[in-house]
């Protein structure tokens, strides 16, 4: 003890040597804990306590004690500290995140060990029944918990607790006491790894009930004030203004379908990383220049439905801005979290942000993390989201390994069933009271080439070729350019949204070069009543192949430029074809400049079904209390897949779709036996493709780890359990029982 309390007395270099010296200490402990786990030694919670507790109470003092000595009044005058400030922040930081990642761990193998112990004990003589029927005996002993079902770390987090309870006086202003019960009240309503206690469900819902209700509004004045304030959100604030009358209309529209009364209200954060002057991506400075947009049109449309929808919302837009958010969070001086109405409901974040916010909360980031919705174009999946998981596999990715519920990354498309589809709006400029405009604009045989740049055109001129015999050949990419181009195309340029939409009205062909991939343009195409010419990738491209995605924490395969107007919009309005098939290219081109398309835009991608779809996510999704299933557990449909299928597969051959929500319902024996599926024997495993059944010895392999519930994945020798659902047409997000009204054209 006396080493660490002689650190404070130290100067500032000095301090940073003993910090080494007490980092390598702890993890020198932590190693010989693990290595000599002999019955003699002290018990598995009471050592660990002293490591992780005693290091840090001394980085959490030696942080504060740290900026009061650089930050002081004398802070003017010690230039020299300032390098030292950054690294010795920088390394507290990584030290904090590294002992919460050694907390979690630790409780993880005590569990781990707990649950092996119990199920060794019995293996030969009891049936995996009767195990189940014990460990719900016991469960129900807990305050008539009956079970823990879908939160594996909360009988490892109850044992802790009950050691620990003492550690921290937050404890027990929360109501811990020292009993069961009111650990498991503790880890289930404000920390989240344990289900409610059935007495507190119902007194939960009566709180919430109580809480101010979102009103909607009709008017975005408010919003277009605060976004004024913001430089960087100019585009934003355009869009929105030029959408208004639309967002209105819409948002009276849902009001007549549905029942918006009663909705609590919630406090909403929004940070979008991607504009901070931290990540460097200068998006904001080139967005009127041909910078790629995709994303700002998905922030945009999220924040005029938010606030649209009658919630309160913050917007941030710099790390400065987001530390002064929660600094209520950052602030707090014990390890346990705060909870309660001053804080946020959601947070609605990019990846980028996502690491600024990491390192704003520090150690603290644990307990926020079901509070957010993380906006992720190309999706992410299980096995790269799942921290060791993807170690264990060796797949890299700067953006994987956060150990999120899939469900919380929200996709631009509904691409990956693992996560949700947030989407985003297809803008629409002419309506009835363009008609006299529209009328004086002809569609003939032209065709309008997608890509602002031209390096995207460069290997593509054999193929422009031959729609060149059936088209006039237009572009809008940038003027500057060295790339040697044929003389018959005609360039406009970057054309502002408006006259790029006027553009479209007299464009009879869209022409996709194969990249960008899953963009919004091709739907604004079709919106416009262009055909839009698809490319199939034979073969389909994923990490495996193309170096786009091999950082992309997915091994998901495009089968064409946009899969989601291949699968979801098709002929006529959509054409995939093979670029390396000219014969096919230009029968496909013959046959489109004979049609005569009307513009079509599916309801998801209009205002009216953003509102609808975020309004049911804000409400339905609970990724804290997860008090009840969503979709409705009526909604199941369960499928049996053929060994090496995904359930993505499966599903989507019978024309529906894997909902990874009802993975928790149906990885039981008892569940499995109601569909037919007759286990002689079962056992838990943690991979990508459980739950699975084994044909040849007729075993049930069950998941022990929630977070690798996929539906990507895939056995080559098990068949997939898998979880389907039917969908609304136009509104593939929802199941048909999940909204009023079935299908949306």
């Amino acid at each position: 003890m006396k080493m660490f309390g002689n650190l404070f007395r130290r100067n500032a270099s000095q301090k940073l040597s003993a910090l080494l010296l007490i980092f390598g200490f702890i993890w020198g402990l932590v190693l010989l804990h693990f290595t000599f786990q002999q019955p003699k030694h002290q018990n598995s919670a009471e050592l660990r306590e002293q490591i992780l507790e005693l290091s840090k109470r001394y980085v959490r003092a030696l942080a504060e004690e740290n900026q009061n000595a650089i930050d002081g009044p004398h802070g003017a005058s010690m230039a020299g500290y300032a390098d030292l400030k950054r690294t010795i922040a920088v390394l507290l930081d990584d030290i904090l995140q590294r002992l919460g990642k050694l907390e979690n761990k630790v409780d993880d193998m005590i569990a781990s060990r707990l649950t092996n112990n119990t199920n060794s004990t019995n293996s030969n003589s009891m049936s995996a029944g009767a195990s189940k029927q014990m460990n719900n005996q016991e469960f129900s002993d807990l305050c008539a918990l009956t079970s823990l079902d879908g939160f594996p770390y909360c009988e490892g987090k109850i044992k802790w607790l009950k050691d620990m309870w003492k550690s921290e006086s937050c404890y027990a202003n929360y109501g811990v006491n020292g009993s069961t019960c009111s650990f498991i009240k503790y880890l289930s309503e404000v920390e989240s790894f344990c289900p409610l206690l059935p007495e507190r469900i119902k007194m939960i819902a009566a709180a919430i009930s109580l809480k101010p209700k979102a009103k909607i509004l009709t008017s975005l004045d408010g919003l277009l004030a605060v976004l004024a304030e913001h430089e960087e959100l100019v585009w934003i604030k355009l869009r929105i203004e030029r959408m208004k009358e639309k967002w209105i209309t819409a948002v009276k529209a849902l009001a007549k379908k549905h029942n918006l009364e009663n909705r609590p209200q919630k406090k909403i954060l929004l940070h979008l990383g991607l504009l901070t002057v931290e990540s460097g991506f200068k998006i904001a400075e080139n967005v009127f220049k041909g910078g790629p947009l995709g994303e700002l049109v998905q922030w945009s449309d999220l924040i005029t439905s938010v606030y649209l929808l009658g919630h309160n919302i913050i917007l941030s837009t710099s790390v400065d801005e987001l530390k002064r958010y929660l600094s209520i969070v950052t602030g707090n001086k014990d390890g346990c979290p705060i909870r309660g109405d001053k804080l946020l409901d959601l947070i609605y974040i990019d990846i980028v942000g996502l690491k600024q916010l990491k390192s704003v909360l520090g150690s603290s980031f644990t307990h926020y993390s079901c509070l957010l919705r993380v906006l992720d174009s190309f999706g992410t999946e299980p096995e790269f989201n799942h921290a060791e998981y993807s170690k264990l596999k060796n797949h890299g990715s700067p953006w994987g390994k956060l150990n999120l519920i899939p469900k919380q990354f929200c996709n631009m498309f509904p691409h990956t069933p693992d996560n949700s589809f947030l989407g985003f709006v297809v803008e629409e400029y002419f309506n009835e009271n363009h008609a006299a405009l529209l009328n004086n604009i002809s569609r003939t045989n032209k065709a309008l080439v997608y890509g602002k740049l031209a390096d995207y055109w460069k290997d593509k001129i054999p193929f422009l070729d031959i729609v060149g015999k059936y088209a006039e050949i237009h572009g809008t990419f940038h003027e500057k350019h060295n790339v040697p181009l044929p003389n018959y195309i005609i360039n406009h340029g970057i054309l502002s949204s408006h006259n790029l939409q006027l553009l479209l009205r007299e464009i009879k062909v869209f022409v996709g070069l194969g990249f960008p991939y899953e963009g919004p343009a091709p739907l604004e195409a079709i919106a416009n009543g262009c055909i839009f010419l698809n490319l199939r990738f034979q073969p389909p491209k994923s990490r495996k192949n193309t170096l786009f995605f091999q950082g992309k924490p997915t091994f998901r395969e495009l089968s064409s430029q946009h899969p989601y107007a291949e699968m979801y919009i098709g002929k006529p309005h959509v054409w995939t074809v093979n670029i390396e098939n000219s014969s096919e290219v230009e029968e496909a081109l013959r046959q489109m400049m004979k049609q005569e398309v009307k513009p079509h835009l599916p309801y998801e991608f209009t205002c009216e079904g953003m509102l609808e779809r975020l309004n049911v996510f804000i409400e339905k999704q609970d990724f804290c209390l997860q008090r009840e299933i969503w979709p409705p557990i009526n909604a199941l449909i369960v499928k049996m897949a053929k060994p090496s299928q995904s359930c993505v597969e499966v599903c989507q051959k019978e024309q529906l779709i894997c909902e990874p929500a009802f993975f928790y319902h149906l990885n039981k024996v008892t569940e499995l036996k109601r569909y037919e599926i007759k286990c002689k024997t079962s056992k838990k495993e943690h991979d990508i493709y459980l739950p699975a059944f084994n044909p040849q010895n007729q075993m049930c392999l069950l998941q022990s780890d929630y977070l690798l519930f996929s539906c990507a994945g895939s056995h080559e020798l098990y068949n997939r359990i898998c979880p389907c659902r039917d969908y609304v047409k136009g509104q593939v997000a929802f199941c048909q029982a999940c909204v009023e009204g079935k299908e949306h054209n």
